[in-house]
């Protein structure tokens, strides 16, 4: 059993993987099992975990990983499932963002890197030439896109930009791009006693400006998860910036001419842009399966890491390729040639050598904390609160659940 959390086109692809490992072999068979969001597939195999009736595999996403590390008894670490089952497994052969955001200190692999994706920007041509601005070009920079923003707007836009995942994009990726700490001890990486500190001059500035923005629908705040997506795809906003993960169903869904580029970076900052951090999810194994089920689980993972396999996954939906081998694979059949924009999420990932602000974030409760980010940037865009005041709200509600963490798992 595989419990996922991917549903539209992106749960197609899913079983149309497992369909093709099932094909491939007639010793094991892959059931895929859709069982909600991220947030409810995690639930229900704790849940299923206490009742003993937990799948051998399940998707979660990437800001639970401090979380599923904590539960030593209920996870198999991948590299000794492969290591068990001598099936080859090599962090080198991934992409380094993709590798370090699952590895332990040590460089072992704890989960099956998946759906790796990171924000770009999409953006309507049609809306750009009705309101005389170049199709081909894409701003660059927080100041050109309000300019640009502005101008979809007066040309009658219902917005000029939005974006999914509040805070993945405009507090944890906007970190990241301009080398800006979430927390300390490089983001949690090196150790549980870590401390938010996000509320900074520049974050809040961003969000303020955002706010400001909020009054003219220059910036449109669409809700959380993906509820900006529908809106870009309707022709509702000339700008979208959202996962990398969600091109097939744009391509699938936009009746115009898309558009692609990076996220967008403060060029009065020094050293931005610095290189964007993952979100997607990765593969768990969970324990107390049939010994059988686990040769199983290792060829599965074996075959999900072969290039042509990786290419298919990553050309079809617009996830990462997370091998090597993959994206050069990908490289040498002209893909990104025929498909502008299709390598974007790659060459902002690997833009420069990720730092200790820019390789990820490992922080207990952390799809806590992601909640209460989100419930402040909301009392920002109503002008409930100031940006200043709605960060460090968000910072010392999630040093308390940081602390909650630390506390119930004194061992790590």
């Amino acid at each position: 059993m595989w419990w996922h959390a991917m549903s539209g086109e992106l749960g197609k692809q899913l079983e149309k993987l497992a369909a093709d490992f099932n094909a491939s072999q007639s010793d094991y068979r892959i059931v895929p099992a859709y069982k909600g969001n991220y947030t409810e597939t995690v639930t229900a195999a704790i849940f299923a975990f206490r009742s003993r009736s937990q799948p051998a595999i399940v998707q979660v996403n990437e800001i639970a990983t401090a979380t599923m590390m904590a539960a030593r008894g209920a996870i198999y670490p991948v590299f000794e499932l492969m290591r068990d089952q001598s099936e080859a497994f090599a962090p080198q052969a991934y992409l380094p963002a993709v590798a370090g955001y699952y590895a332990d200190v040590d460089g072992n692999m704890l989960s099956f890197p998946f759906n790796a994706s990171t924000p770009i920007l999409y953006y309507n041509k049609d809306m750009f030439r009705s309101a005389g601005l170049d199709p081909s070009e894409a701003p660059k920079t927080w100041p050109e896109l309000g300019i640009v923003a502005k101008r979809l707007r007066a040309a009658g836009a219902m917005c000029g930009v939005t974006t999914s995942w509040p805070s993945w994009i405009n507090v944890e990726n906007f970190s990241a791009f301009h080398n800006l700490p979430i927390a300390t001890k490089a983001n949690g990486f090196s150790g549980l006693d870590a401390q938010l500190i996000f509320n900074n001059p520049l974050v809040v500035r961003h969000i303020a400006q955002l706010a400001q923005w909020q009054a003219d629908k220059t910036f449109d705040y669409s809700g959380r998860g993906q509820a900006a997506e529908p809106r870009f795809q309707k022709g509702e906003c000339g700008i979208f910036i959202g996962s990398s993960g969600t091109r097939a169903d744009i391509k699938a869904n936009s009746k115009f001419e898309v558009g692609y580029g990076m996220m967008p970076y403060d060029p009065d900052v020094q050293g931005a842009p610095q290189n964007s951090i993952i979100g997607g999810a990765t593969l768990w194994v969970l324990r107390d399966r049939p010994r059988a089920e686990y040769a199983g689980v290792a060829k599965f993972f074996a075959y999900l890491s072969r290039p042509e396999v990786q290419v298919a996954w990553h050309q079809n939906t617009g996830y990462l390729p997370i091998t090597r081998a993959a994206f050069d694979l990908s490289r040498t059949q002209g893909f990104y040639e025929r498909n502008p924009g299709a390598s974007i999420s790659i060459e902002e990932v690997t833009l420069k050598p990720p730092t200790d602000n820019s390789k990820g974030i490992r922080l207990g409760s952390f799809v806590l904390i992601r909640d209460v980010i989100e419930e402040e940037l909301e009392q920002v865009f109503t002008g409930k609160r100031s940006a200043q005041a709605a960060m460090d709200n968000a910072v010392e509600r999630g040093n308390r659940l940081l602390r909650q963490f630390e506390r119930a798992n004194p061992d790590r």
